[in-house]
């Protein structure tokens, strides 16, 4: 925890967070759009739901989640930039 502690360190944290913000939003959002349209080509479009509907739930599921979890992040990245720039 020494490591958090410092001054200069935690400015590195940041720095590093704010990098894959981009990486920490669109890669779930991609898996779970990929999921649903995998979901939406092989089982709405060839009647087979059944053997499908795990992917659609999957992809919903860490959609809501991302979307519960990142607008928070994003509001208190962008609060953080105002009060520090």
């Amino acid at each position: 925890m020494e490591f958090i502690k410092k001054e200069n360190n935690y400015s590195k944290l940041i720095r590093t967070e704010i990098l894959f913000t981009p990486l920490l939003i669109i890669l779930p959002i991609t898996v779970s759009f990929l999921l649903i349209f995998d979901w939406y080509i092989r089982g709405f479009l060839e009647n087979n739901t059944v053997m499908y509907n795990g992917e659609l739930i999957i992809g919903v599921v860490i959609l809501i989640v991302n979307f519960i979890f990142d607008i928070p992040f994003i509001k208190s990245l962008k609060a953080f930039s105002k009060k520090n720039g």
